[in-house]
């Protein structure tokens, strides 16, 4: 389990670089997802299964997806500088290699039986989260969902916005 850990870490840490040091939106958004996964991995190694699986469906699936169509909605290069750009094997080769490690650190943490193991502490459930969220919380997750939608309002905005203002330039 110590050993999954610690690659699972270092794992994040290197993709938050990536993503940090990131000059390609796209590439940032692809280190963001391993970063998270990492993330995620960490909370099996720690014994939460439930809270990593939150991690992956919540902030690797629903908002990394909402990342991703923003961008590609905003297309901020031309056809042919994006597509050499995002077909280049030196930008792959980063988010790939760090998801191999991780694949080795999740057989190494299966193989050792320790994915649902508890370390110390309760059991989080489904109820135990949902009971929070919806209870005390409400407020707080309905305006992280005005703010989410807001932003998605906005970058489809900008994004038509710099559209049409390209298009008025042209030859009259």
């Amino acid at each position: 389990m110590e050993l999954a850990f610690y690659l699972s870490g270092l794992v994040a840490v290197l993709a938050t670089l990536g993503v940090i040091t990131g000059t390609n939106a796209i590439h940032a958004v692809v280190y963001l997802i391993v970063s998270l996964i990492a993330v995620a991995l960490v909370f099996f190694a720690l014994g939460a299964p439930f809270a990593g699986a939150l991690e992956i469906i919540v902030y690797a699936g629903a908002i990394m997806v909402l990342f991703v169509f923003v961008v590609m909605m905003l297309n901020l290069r031309p056809d042919e500088d994006r597509e050499q750009t995002l077909t280049h094997p030196r930008y792959w080769a980063g988010p790939s290699l760090l998801a191999l490690v991780l694949l080795a650190a999740l057989v190494a943490l299966i193989g050792q039986g320790g994915v649902g193991e508890i370390i110390d502490g309760e059991l989080l459930t489904a109820r135990a989260v949902a009971l929070t969220l919806f209870g005390p919380w409400l407020l707080v997750v309905e305006l992280a969902a005005i703010l989410l939608l807001a932003a998605l309002v906005t970058a489809s905005h900008v994004g038509r916005h710099r559209k049409s203002s390209g298009n008025r330039g042209g030859a009259s």
